[in-house]
């Protein structure tokens, strides 16, 4: 790529995208094409046509979908794949169609049996059963991963699809009925940092600049205390309790979000679309944790020093999910930020 190409990202606004954004333009390249889900649909595809024929990318960056945590996965299920089916099958069809040079597909390492043997290379796809929770989203993106193959297969598209681990960081979601499970935690235990210190006022704040269910800080302490019940931060006489899900046994990486920006830029720049299976790259740090030792690590970092209570009724989802990064390595790229600096980032910038 060079600094004049015409590069379109679909999900700009996204916290992958935004971050591929941001790179971009600090490295100088200045022809970035956009467009808000209001400017285009993604999910019409005479609207996704049009687009392509009037801008003509160089290059695509697919970062746009329908994305959530487990609870979103799991309630809106009709949604995850009907959506990100649509959005994926009309650009990558409009890039076949338009002859872009290259098209980057970001996935999920949801993409890989619920039983995986650990870590999760690329050759792990389609060899077992799926976490039931996020099958939809995981088949969709698998379509995904297939499309561009068959794509370069067939009519020689440069398309390769990047799978990243557990993403984190600028942009990220705090819906505390969507989120994943990091924003989720740093969220929870800010609120109840400030329920434990009794600052009304900073809740009403974080409620103003993160409304949940429509809900405000105009709406009154009553209202909100509510909500913040119903979302597991509970204050009584015996103190402030944070209930979060599962038995925070479950293993997870994760990778601060300008890591992945950098590694899809690299794959762009680096890595063409190959003959031979799998195609697709794996991205992440090649380490994991417990749910509980991040919680631990949110806790100091906040400074939450309330109780953590472990609903062990609510699931857990998958046991593990450590991806084998030695592709990515192989090519010639590696992160460069760690999940304690990570947090602490992301902490200062709530």
């Amino acid at each position: 790529m060079d600094k004049n190409s015409k590069i379109y990202i679909a999900g700009h606004r996204g916290m992958v995208g935004s971050a591929i954004k941001r790179n971009l333009e600090s490295q100088g390249f200045s022809n970035i094409v956009t467009r808000t889900k209001s400017e285009l649909n993604l999910l019409d595809g005479s609207a996704v046509e049009k687009f392509f024929e009037d801008e003509k990318p160089d290059y695509v960056v697919l970062a746009a979908a329908k994305v959530g945590g487990i609870v979103a996965n799991n309630t809106y299920r009709a949604q995850f794949i009907y959506e990100n089916l649509m959005i994926q099958n009309h650009i990558i069809h409009q890039s076949y169609l338009q002859g872009v040079k290259k098209l980057l597909f970001l996935g999920s390492s949801c993409i890989y049996p619920r039983n995986a043997a650990q870590p999760m290379h690329e050759d792990a796809l389609l060899t077992g059963t799926l976490e039931a929770t996020n099958e939809p989203y995981a088949i969709a993106k698998i379509a995904g991963i297939k499309m561009c193959e068959a794509y370069h297969a067939q009519y020689g598209c440069n398309f390769i699809s990047i799978m990243p681990t557990n993403l984190y960081g600028q942009n990220d979601n705090y819906d505390l009925e969507k989120s994943h499970v990091l924003p989720a935690l740093i969220r929870k235990m800010i609120l109840g940092k400030h329920l434990l210190n009794n600052d009304k006022e900073a809740i009403k704040n974080d409620f103003n600049v993160r409304p949940i269910e429509g809900v405000d800080g105009s709406f009154s302490w009553d209202i909100i205390y509510s909500l913040l019940n119903k979302y597991g931060i509970s204050g009584s006489n015996e103190g402030v309790s944070i209930t979060l899900w599962g038995s925070g046994a479950p293993m997870r990486e994760f990778l601060h979000v300008d890591d992945m920006a950098a590694a899809s830029i690299y794959l762009l720049m680096h890595y063409d679309a190959p003959d031979t299976l799998p195609s697709h790259v794996n991205a992440g740090c090649g380490e994991d944790l417990t749910i509980k030792e991040l919680a631990e690590i949110v806790r100091k970092t906040v400074g939450y020093t309330g109780k953590i209570i472990w609903d062990s009724t609510k699931p857990d989802g998958t046991p593990r999910k450590l991806l084998d990064v030695s592709k990515l390595n192989q090519i010639g790229w590696k992160p460069s930020i760690d999940i304690q600096e990570g947090i602490k980032r992301v902490v200062a910038s709530y």
